[in-house]
């Protein structure tokens, strides 16, 4: 199975465990009286919305090069990751908006209404549930490479937190009585605290990479350290690094002997290119210039 059609599959198992627990949360959170469990169904929701952004952009990002894009379509996946990342910030500010505004009615002299144990289970089983799904999709999205994947996994551990909070206050809610309702929006403004410092790393990540942020330092010391391998290689240098979607780009030029033959040096450049091609991956894009030592 080629890596475009396993992303989509992988999504897909989501994507039906999303509408599910999106249908489910909806009549637990109305019939059940909650405000914490309505605003985890609204997230759900925004789950199935980032599922069709990752199935749209992989989709993109898995065709080959072309005259347009001499470099491939990578960089449309690494657009999916921050688009998600801004997904998840709204979604944050949206749960958090509904929470603050339930507070500042309770400490007006509002009573709020108790949530019911349809909600309550409801939080048990989306918990259960999207842990499930984002171990699933994150562990496939490392071995896939697939930056997309690895966001859409975050969104599910996401849902899996904020049902975790909705969990506490639902439960303390009806486990303590009506004096302690507020428990319930008190939990939705602490989901949307952690679901929006997930959603900062997302966007600040897929921001960098199509912004042409270089890779890592101790990636480029790597790459410097396998350049430097090669006996007849020397002062490795104007090395720039860049991702491109699941894959890197490479550019850096060296020093070698200026009385060797130019069959010599190039078969010299080919074979450290493979050996940067073995570490990194069979795509990643290599531009070696060569200067005679001085």
């Amino acid at each position: 199975m080629n890596r475009e059609r396993e992303i989509y599959k992988i999504t897909l198992v989501g994507s039906a465990v999303n509408i599910v627990l999106t249908l489910f949360k909806f009549v637990a959170g109305i019939v059940g009286c909650s405000a914490a469990m309505t605003a985890d169904a609204v997230h759900s929701l925004s789950d199935l919305l980032t599922d069709a952004v990752v199935l749209f952009f992989v989709h993109i990002s898995g065709k080959p090069e072309d005259s347009g894009h001499e470099y491939g379509h990578g960089k449309f996946e690494t657009l999916a990751t921050t688009l998600i990342g801004f997904a998840l910030a709204a979604v944050a500010l949206g749960i958090g908006w509904h929470g603050a505004r339930a507070l500042w009615s309770w400490m007006h002299g509002a009573v709020l209404p108790a949530p019911g144990m349809l909600a309550l289970w409801a939080a048990v089983v989306s918990v259960i549930l999207k842990e499930l799904v984002y171990q699933y999709t994150v562990r496939r999205g490392r071995a896939l490479k697939s930056s997309a994947l690895e966001a859409n996994a975050w969104h599910h551990r996401s849902d899996a937190f904020s049902s975790l909070g909705t969990l506490v206050g639902i439960g303390g809610a009806v486990l303590l009585g009506d004096r302690w309702t507020v428990l319930d929006p008190l939990a939705s403004l602490v989901v949307a605290f952690f679901i929006l410092r997930v959603a900062y790393k997302l966007a600040k990540q897929g921001l960098a990479e199509l912004l042409e942020a270089s890779l890592p330092d101790d990636v480029e010391n790597e790459i410097l350290s396998v350049v430097l391998s090669f006996p007849d290689v020397s002062d490795p240098h104007h090395l720039r690094t860049r991702r491109i979607g699941n894959h890197y780009a490479i550019e850096l030029h060296i020093r070698m002997d200026g009385l060797l033959p130019l069959n010599t040096v190039h078969e010299r450049s080919f074979e450290i290119e493979q050996a940067l091609k073995s570490r990194f991956g069979e795509s990643t894009h290599i531009t070696i210039h060569v200067e005679p030592a001085k």
